[in-house]
């Protein structure tokens, strides 16, 4: 069968929209899953809904990479979109045409530069991950290409203000806090490192826009299951190793200023994309909602015989024990419009019950300590602070946290703390050495020595949470009650 080219592309009958040419406007460090069902997505929306006429040119991260493929398919891609919207299955395919190219800087750094020159290029992307956006000082000005991301970021920004060229709009989509901020950091340090012209400096601080943004969308990329793979091309009528998957739910908040959503494609073109003066609320949103429904729901469900998460939508008490959370006590103390975070947690519950996406209970209760000190605590305090009295639901989810970590201890060891659920197999906690530690010292307290111990431990929460007037009694009452009749049970009493 044939590689999916442009030309096979329209021999397969393929009545979608494409693109087949138009300027290149935008450099994307990273041709990943993510991106590519991410960021490419929106901007082949843009091109369609918008008319933004504009091409993507990818640049490969690491020495190992797609570019050949890419390449080899003329940009060309087959996305599927895959969920449930308002509790309907979707499985929405897309050829995605909005890449022109990409360069592999490992072999043909001079073509990164000279591209980096054009008149057509205004907007630079990057999700380089995590590990990205850091200050290498072993990056030289003259390496080819720079080792670091931002250092590769530097150089072709001053190969561009060399040129005389005009400043772009930089989006930054790796997983950290104030990502756009971090990456001009790291540019400005280059700069000091390189000692490079203070005009230089001057352009790069005011007339770019480096934006910190925050992303949303789960791709689970590729399919692995060769049979679907055979299938999709038998119908598709064409070869595509590219093929990507993504959830159907997708929004993309970018911190900028007042001017920018004109600047960019995305408003016209009706996207879930939005500039807004400070990302840090939507952060809030994602972290306390949807990372929270997670950590608040999740060990307790296991507990009760539950292994994947759309299973847990299809039961009545769990599922109503993770709205009441979200919409009585999450949602109204969060410091953004509540019929915008109302509409998000509706979507929560249309991700998780996502039919595509086998999503295990046990990957979502890795780190649980750190994950409810982040996503929950802040809720229940903040709840406290503006209600006067407790969350029903987020206190019992600490409660459930405490169930999980101590349930029938059977031994500690390389793997992690190994529990037992109730008349059930065993399982493993996987958490900092010194927190499974901690539970295993203490696997013979009694429900309310145990408890007393969790809320004390100011290395686990940096604060006393016995202090939280009736905290520690609600809890105590939760953890007997889960130990007692089931976490089903105790979640059932909370409604």
């Amino acid at each position: 069968m044939a590689l999916l080219n442009y030309d096979v592309l329209k021999a397969s009958g393929y009545e979608g929209f494409i693109l087949p040419k138009a300027p290149e406007r935008v450099l994307q460090f990273g041709e990943g899953n993510f991106l590519r069902a991410f960021v490419d997505y929106f901007f082949d929306i843009a091109n369609e809904k918008a008319g933004y006429n504009g091409k993507v040119v990818l640049v490969q991260p690491i020495a190992a990479g797609l570019t050949d493929l890419i390449n080899k398919q003329e940009g060309l891609y087959t996305l599927y979109l895959r969920g449930s919207e308002k509790g309907v299955k979707v499985d929405q395919k897309r050829v995605i045409s909005s890449v022109s190219r990409c360069i592999n800087p490992y072999q043909d750094w001079n073509a990164v530069l000279e591209f980096a020159k054009s008149d057509d290029l205004d907007i630079i992307v990057s999700n380089t991950t995590e590990a990205g956006i850091v200050h290498d000082a072993e990056s030289a000005f003259d390496q080819v290409p720079p080792v670091s991301f931002p250092a590769k970021l530097t150089r072709l920004l001053y190969e561009r203000w060399k040129a005389g060229k005009k400043g772009i709009v930089m989006l930054s989509c790796e997983l950290i806090d104030n990502n756009g901020k971090e990456l001009l950091k790291c540019v400005n340090q280059y700069i000091d490192d390189w000692k490079l012209e203070d005009a230089f400096r001057a352009w790069v601080n005011q007339e770019n826009i480096f934006c910190s943004t925050l992303v949303d969308r789960i791709v689970p990329g590729r399919i692995r299951d060769p049979k679907e793979v055979e299938a999709l091309n038998a119908a598709n009528g064409y070869e595509d190793p590219l093929l990507d998957v993504g959830e159907v739910f997708g929004v993309w908040v970018i911190e900028g200023p007042e001017g920018l959503e004109d600047r960019l494609p995305f408003k016209k073109a009706g996207v879930n994309v939005h500039v807004v003066p400070d990302v840090t609320p939507y952060k809030k949103r994602k972290v306390r909602i949807l990372n929270g429904a997670h950590t608040g729901f999740v060990l307790g469900a296991y507990l009760a015989g539950f292994d994947i998460v759309r299973d847990c939508m299809h039961n009545d008490t769990v599922r109503g024990f993770m709205n009441k959370m979200l919409y009585d006590e999450v949602v109204p103390i969060l410091p953004l419009d509540q019929e915008d975070c109302k509409n998000f947690a509706a979507a929560v519950e249309d991700r998780f019950n996502n039919p595509f996406v086998n999503h295990e209970l046990m990957s979502i209760s890795l780190n649980s300590t750190s994950k409810w000190k982040a996503r929950n605590m802040p809720s229940l305090l903040e709840y406290v602070e503006a209600n006067g009295k407790l969350p029903t639901c987020l206190s019992m989810s600490l409660a459930a946290y405490i169930a999980f970590y101590s349930n029938d201890i059977q031994a500690l060891d390389d793997r992690g703390l190994v529990c037992r659920r109730p008349k059930g197999n065993e399982y493993v906690c996987s958490d900092d050495r010194w927190v499974l530690e901690f539970y295993y010292e203490h696997r013979n307290d009694d429900a309310d020595t145990l408890v007393h111990q969790v809320m004390t431990n100011t290395k686990m929460w940096d604060m006393d949470l016995t202090t939280v007037p009736g905290l520690e009694d609600a809890v105590k009452c939760g953890l007997k009650k889960i130990r007692a009749e089931g976490a089903l049970a105790a979640y059932q009493a909370c409604l």
